[in-house]
């Protein structure tokens, strides 16, 4: 059974972790949730899930408007089973638990998502607050990003900090 929204919060409320949550219509792309961020403070991301030529899986989170080098990304220190393509959707909802869409770090809660090699880019980790859909696409959560960090720390998950300015 994967984890809901409010398998999230309780878990987020238990570690002591301050969040707002903002409900909303669906959004399934950047494009599309463009509107909502002017409302909403903080950091913004666009989520991919990405799968290595040693199938090995990985989950970018990096901020929402920028523009990902897939090549740049798979020749770096981050990806060492080279290059890296898309994960087709079967996997979004086998090892995230969610439907495409609503990928983002909270997955991580998800005991299927465990083996998933987390990189998160070093843009969000110096936004406050930043902002995630918390396993579905119709809400967004905002926390601060050391929170993001603990939480992922309790889910035994160390990302890969990446200055994505860099590659």
């Amino acid at each position: 059974m994967h984890a809901r929204e409010e398998d999230l919060l309780r878990c987020l409320d238990a570690l002591g972790i301050f969040y707002t949550t903002y409900r909303h219509d669906p959004v399934f792309t950047v494009e599309e949730s463009r509107h909502l961020h002017a409302g909403m403070p903080g950091g913004h991301s666009k989520n991919l899930f990405l799968k290595d030529k040693k199938g090995v899986f990985l989950l970018a989170v990096v901020e929402a408007e920028r523009k990902v080098d897939l090549k740049a990304l798979s020749a770096s220190s981050a990806v060492p089973g080279g290059r890296l393509s898309f994960a087709r959707a079967d996997y979004v909802r086998d090892m995230l638990g969610v439907e495409p869409g609503s990928v983002t770090p909270f997955v991580m809660l998800n005991e299927t998502a465990r083996g998933v090699t987390l990189i998160l880019d070093k843009t969000l980790t110096e936004a406050d607050p930043v902002n995630f859909h918390p396993l579905h696409n119709a809400a967004t959560t905002a926390l601060a990003p050391g929170d993001l960090l603990r939480f992922l720390d309790y889910c035994g998950v160390q990302p890969i900090i990446v200055d994505f300015d860099a590659l």
